[in-house]
């Protein structure tokens, strides 16, 4: 089991980047794209996409509900690179317009975290996006017959250069495109007002990386044990008792500034674990 394994199964906890492009189902693409740990254990168990096993017909998808919810740090790490390109997320989207292809992803994905910890559910109005704001409403009509659907941004990709927009299988399905594998598109960004923008304002207040929350202390300290050779700053336990339960989480820290935050988690990414979540 290797240690990002190891940490998602006991662990259960929502990271930060498990960056999500995807192709058509006649398509495979290289395993860097799938994920930025390039050089784990392939991470899908299936090598190429394709439709699901249950099909499912365009007025069976209904739009996603806009809703005010916060863009948080989780999923918006900015800047970020997949092979050897930058990308930067977009601070102010709320005029963003944008026309150019889409492709869907589908079955191989289907299960797996989104870049915000979600679990992608390919019958579900969701996207990925390179720039957009985790999460982001948006609005995407296809160009060659009229049909428009609303789907939440949640996930990054597609890492092509002529592509902009990934959809799920289901919003691929409501613009009548699945069968060709890709449309030209408009996607146009939905206003909503009430929404807080979480991201780099509070780096200022973090102080640790918390990798791990367990009830057993012999789990905490093998994760410790661990990680202690990887990184340069310190890893230790922090108890907390409620009502006569101990958990044990094991931190990394205190960091100094944003900067140091992120390479902290950059010093994680490359040993193959998932990125720990930012604490006061």
């Amino acid at each position: 089991m290797t240690p990002s394994r190891f940490i998602a199964a006991i662990v259960g906890l929502t990271f930060f980047l498990a960056a999500c492009s995807v192709r058509p189902p006649s398509q495979s693409r290289p395993l860097e794209q799938d994920s930025p740990h390039s050089s784990a254990p392939k991470r899908y168990h299936i090598d190429q996409d394709s439709a699901p096993l249950r099909s499912i017909r365009q007025d069976e998808v209904l739009d996603a509900i806009p809703q005010a919810d916060p863009i948080l740090t989780v999923g918006n790490l900015s800047p970020y690179v997949i092979d050897g390109v930058t990308y930067n997320v977009l601070e102010d989207y709320r005029d963003y317009r944008e026309q150019g292809t889409a492709s869907w992803y589908g079955a191989k994905f289907s299960g797996h975290k989104t870049s915000n910890g979600e679990l992608y559910d390919l019958y579900k109005p969701s996207a990925a996006h390179k720039t957009l704001p985790i999460p982001t409403y948006v609005r995407v009509t296809n160009l060659d017959n009229g049909k428009s659907i609303v789907v939440r941004v949640n996930d990054r990709g597609p890492f092509h250069p002529d592509r902009i927009i990934d959809l799920s299988y289901a919003a691929a399905v409501k613009l009548g495109y699945m069968e060709q594998g890709t449309a030209t598109v408009e996607v146009e960004v939905i206003e909503i007002g009430g929404v807080e923008d979480r991201r780099d304002p509070i780096y200022g207040d973090y102080r640790y990386l918390q990798l791990g929350a367990f009830g057993k202390e012999a789990s905490a300290k093998t994760l410790v044990q661990a990680l202690k050779p990887l990184l340069t700053a310190e890893v230790f336990i922090s108890v907390v008792e409620s009502d006569g339960t101990s958990l044990y989480r094991v931190r990394v820290g205190p960091v100094n500034d944003k900067n140091h935050l992120l390479a902290l988690q950059r010093q994680l990414q490359d040993s193959g674990y998932d990125l720990g979540q930012p604490l006061p």
